[in-house]
């Protein structure tokens, strides 16, 4: 049996909705910015390869994402920031101090972060991957993690970049420089290498806006 005009006519709207729809998440999807994660060391900055990783996603026109503290994170998000016309933003994902009725713990975030995001999560360094620690929105929210140097808690988040199955890359010269990274995680010496990674796993950035990027900080 044929359907009546009255059905065809909401069957074809429907298609019609179905497909406008689609197109719009689509177009969401295409401009939506990738993240890279930049995690180590809260105390040693490594300013070579911060600086290098920073510019690097600056210059890609990725957002750059990082705990929001000192040492490395510091470090990277100031080289990030300091590329001029870039259409990425610094954010934060920044911790609670223990006990603090959810203010962050002194040196959160640093001056370079553009977005801070601020938890009440307090759970830090050795207990990186508990449920009340902000590794587990650092690693979720990113497109790819790098890995700096760093100790317990930049361990949870090689870990937690497992569990999720986020595309992530150490950048170390050794493993001593990142102790209990997982053997599933691939080490880069080279940064090219880590380069290569990144682009392979986060793809093209979004086009930057009309009237180009933002001038630094």
């Amino acid at each position: 049996m044929e359907p009546g005009p009255q059905a065809a006519k909401a069957a074809a709207t429907s298609g019609t909705n179905s497909r406008r729809r689609a197109m719009t998440e689509d177009s969401i999807r295409a401009g939506r910015r990738p993240i890279v994660g930049v995690m180590g060391s809260h105390a040693g900055a490594h300013p070579d390869r911060a600086r290098r990783v920073g510019e690097w996603i600056a210059r890609q026109g990725y957002h750059l994402l990082t705990g929001g503290g000192g040492g490395v994170m510091r470090a990277v998000t100031e080289a990030f920031v300091r590329v001029r016309d870039r259409p990425g933003s610094a954010l934060a994902v920044v911790p609670a101090a223990a006990g603090g009725g959810g203010a962050p713990p002194p040196g959160y975030p640093n001056r370079w972060v553009e977005i801070p995001i601020r938890t009440h999560l307090d759970a830090l360094g050795s207990a990186g991957d508990e449920p009340t620690s902000r590794n587990h929105v650092n690693v979720l929210t990113s497109t790819v993690v790098v890995l700096l140097p760093g100790g317990a808690g930049t361990a949870s988040e090689a870990r937690l970049a497992l569990r999720y199955r986020r595309p992530c890359v150490a950048y170390l010269r050794s493993p001593a420089e990142l102790p209990g990274l997982p053997e599933a995680i691939p080490m880069e010496s080279d940064f090219n290498a880590v380069a290569t990674y990144v682009t392979r796993h986060a793809g093209p950035a979004a086009a930057a806006p009309a009237g180009g990027g933002r001038r630094p900080a």
